[in-house]
């Protein structure tokens, strides 16, 4: 298994020019004193806004959003159908879809519609079960629709490229009006209206929209256009706008950075005692996930998670449209816990099918594989997205996962369906396309897609897209991931200042990420792993490493997490750290943990990159005693000329069972992160003799871990995992104790010698 480690790259060396921080002063709604350096940089580096346009950026109250009309002629005869179904008293039903952002437009119409038609009796919703149908429309659904009376739908998240479906409702006397953010369809569908972002250019300020915001802005549209406005004014449904974009990762500029900041400032009022629009459901999943409502984490981590974890293990997720609209207090703490239930049980199966999925790849030449694509009869679907995305991210190649269904007994061919992700510079979405004649169906984005195909095509399909891949990328195209480095601070940086300064640009999100923050030449003390728990106490499975990061700067260690990982892949040794900087109400101002390498790896690594003040750290360590016989005529000189930087050292004696857990932390730390290392680096790192660390590595091959030298040289080698061998009549373990047991007394006596 080639987990890729990631190589790192920074954002800029060239600090902001000083106009920058003048133009973010000014543009904050109260002033500030503090220095706004870290953020001008930034703003400046990543070029999410002109000098001019600052203000709007940071303020959405002076940002002037894009009229609804903008969408021209389909909003135009959106609105006027709207009206015709109202002034008849039609029976309007709403399509959704099963994802977070296709449950909140939900969730905007049914509660903005709600308004004019009475809900349950003019006015239905439809949400495909994940489990057993796929995203879009379909021709069951559509029957149901027309059974209950509906002459007209209104989909949301959906149906742009529906073709079939939607002249199979045009057959069943059904208006339709799509409002969608997906692929456009090449010819026109017969509709009343397709309303889609994806007709304006790229840097159009609606281009970005997701599901609900066109669903928002349908809504905006109609509103404008009525005579007597609802009760409720439009701005109530923007706490559930803000829920939609930053669950679907749609990137936040233009419209889509108004409206999610506008729905920030909302959804944290429903911690207050008296919210002007209250959503007890939306309080009780802020709750159960321990956010306030302020931080686009709250929804990416927190609300979005729990959403989308309904459908994956119950497929059926209409009861979080009633969670995220009711008024019924004792009724939205119900599904809430639902809700939260599921969650813990999705990252169950989550973590489950992962392993399973890497077992298997652990089979494969990666060498000759630049696509991915694995099949089984017992994968759940619901998950199968999360972990292709896990899966992509490690190996750093686009990633097929499917769950082949049960044999239907009638002759039909069987199927197999799931989800893919992609990596970056490659869409997934045209790749389907081209070998559509493989697919019963498809659909999605660049980077995530789903499928579905018959079973006997599925090594067709394997193989046309690990060709495709090769073609488009080239042999070498799946290159090592990269780790953009935004800003590089120290640990004294850390802390209430430098987050609230870099909170002026949240809310962060696809295109504006998350800032990553690189702390040079600094250690962890204090750090311990532990088991996560559900609400019932039960563990889930899920490892979190909590530890106190420190660096020359620091008065106090700055606490942090990593999760996943366990204490004994943290570096003991200096490290360059990238990590980014978070607060919540319970456990204060920490960082979590994105990459470590030790110092000396950094420093080679990046020689051809230069930090913002254009030097590297560097710190000089004391000498140990020497651990071979053969060194000592340099300890004699030495003793004769002292060197300032080697006093005497008295080396306290280590248990050889602790050397060997190091060796062993050192060793999951390398798998972890593919370091190529040579015997010397090792022997150094953990002062022993080359006989010694000979030793330590045939023990190691014991525990399943396996040397694969370099194929440019042979002085390094990666470590990988791999079956233990047959333990030996003296173990190789043994051998090693024994030989740290006569190393430590070399120590100790020749130390003792050169005190003297």
């Amino acid at each position: 298994m080639d987990a890729q480690p990631f190589r790192w790259t920074f954002a800029s060396t060239e600090p902001s020019p000083a106009a920058w921080q003048r133009a973010l002063q000014q543009a904050l709604p109260t002033p500030s004193l503090e220095s706004l350096h870290h953020a001008a940089q930034l703003l400046w580096q990543r070029h999410l806004c002109s000098l001019t346009e600052v203000e709007g950026f940071i303020d959405p109250l002076a940002y002037s959003p894009t009229p609804a009309s903008a969408f021209g002629s389909a909003m135009t005869q959106a609105v006027e159908r709207l009206k015709q179904a109202l002034a008849r008293s039609e029976n309007v039903a709403i399509w959704g879809d099963f994802d977070a952002d296709g449950v909140t437009a939900t969730a905007v119409l049914w509660d903005g519609l709600g308004q004019l038609w009475p809900k349950h009796h003019q006015l239905t919703y439809y949400i495909p079960n994940r489990l057993t149908a796929s995203h879009g429309l379909s021709t069951q659904g559509l029957d149901q629709l027309k059974a209950w009376g509906a002459s007209l739908i209104v989909t949301c998240d959906t149906g742009s490229t529906n073709a079939a479906e939607l002249a199979y409702a045009q057959a069943l006397g059904l208006d339709v009006i799509v409002t969608d953010h997906h692929t456009l369809p090449e010819v026109a569908p017969p509709v009343v209206a397709l309303i889609n972002p994806r007709h304006f250019p790229p840097e159009h300020p609606l281009a970005t929209l997701s599901g609900v915001a066109v669903a928002y802005k349908l809504l905006e549209a109609f509103y404008a256009a009525l005579d007597t406005p609802p009760l409720q004014p439009l701005e109530h449904l923007l706490d559930l706008v803000a829920i939609g974009l930053i669950a679907d990762l749609v990137e936040l500029r233009g419209d889509c950075r108004y409206l999610a900041q506008m729905g920030l400032a909302q959804l944290q009022t429903q911690q207050q005692p008296d919210p002007p629009y209250q959503r007890p459901g939306v309080a009780e999943l802020l709750s159960l996930c321990r956010g306030t409502g302020d931080r686009p984490t709250d929804i990416s981590f927190g609300l979005g998670p729990r959403i989308n974890a309904v459908s994956r293990i119950h497929g059926d997720a209409s009861f979080c449209v009633e969670l995220l609209t009711s008024q019924d207090a004792a009724r939205c703490k119900v599904l809430a816990y639902e809700a939260e239930l599921a969650n813990t049980r999705r990252k169950a199966l989550q973590k489950d099918i992962y392993n399973q999925v890497m077992q298997r790849v652990a089979q494969l030449d990666l060498a000759t594989t630049q696509c991915l694509v694995l099949a089984d009869e017992q994968w759940p679907v619901g998950v199968l997205g999360l972990v292709a995305g896990q899966v992509s991210q490690q190996l750093g190649r686009p990633t097929v996962l499917l769950r082949i269904d049960a044999d239907a007994g009638d002759g039909s061919p069987r199927l197999a369906r799931g989800s893919a992700r992609s990596v970056k510079g490659l869409d997934l979405y045209a790749l389907f396309k081209a070998q559509a004649e493989l697919l019963t169906g498809f659909g999605g984005h660049p980077l995530a897609a789903g499928l579905t195909l018959p079973v006997e095509h599925i090594a067709m399909f394997t193989a046309a897209l690990n060709r495709t891949v090769r073609e488009c990328l080239g042999e070498d195209g799946l290159a090592q991931p990269s780790l953009t480095i935004d800003l590089t601070v120290t640990v004294a940086d850390l802390g209430q200042p430098l987050f609230r300064e870099l909170k002026w640009l949240e809310p962060y999100g696809m295109g504006n990420p998350v800032p990553r923050l690189l702390i040079r030449n600094g250690w962890f003390q204090r750090a311990f792993h532990k088991k996560l728990r559900d609400s019932k106490g039960q563990t889930v499975g899920f490892i979190k490493t909590e530890f106190e990061l420190w660096d020359d700067t620091a008065a106090i260690g700055f606490p942090g997490e990593w999760w996943g990982h366990y204490k004994d892949e943290l570096p003991e040794d200096r490290c360059d750290v990238v990590v980014e900087l978070d607060h919540n109400r319970f456990s204060g101002y920490h960082v979590k943990l994105v990459d470590v390498r030790l110092a000396e790896q950094s420093a080679d690594a990046d020689s051809g990159l230069a930090t913002e003040s254009g030097a590297v750290q560097s710190t000089a360590a004391l000498a140990p005693t020497p651990a071979h016989w053969s060194d000592w005529p340099i300890w004699q000189q030495r003793a004769i000329k002292p060197d300032p930087l080697t006093p005497p050292v008295l080396l306290e004696p280590i248990a050889p069972v602790e050397k060997w857990q190091e060796l062993v932390g050192l060793a999951k730390y390398l798998v972890r992160t593919q370091t190529p290392v040579s015997r010397p680096q090792l022997a150094n790192r953990l002062n022993l003799t080359p006989t010694a660390l000979n030793l330590g590595l045939v023990a190691l091959s014991q525990v399943g871990f396996a040397l694969i030298p370099e194929p440019e040289t042979d002085a390094t080698f990666r470590l990988q995992p791999t079956v233990p061998a047959e333990p030996q009549p003296h173990s190789a373990i043994q051998y090693f104790l024994e030989a740290v047991v006569e190393e430590q007394f070399r120590h100790c006596y020749l130390a003792q010698g050169r005190a003297r």
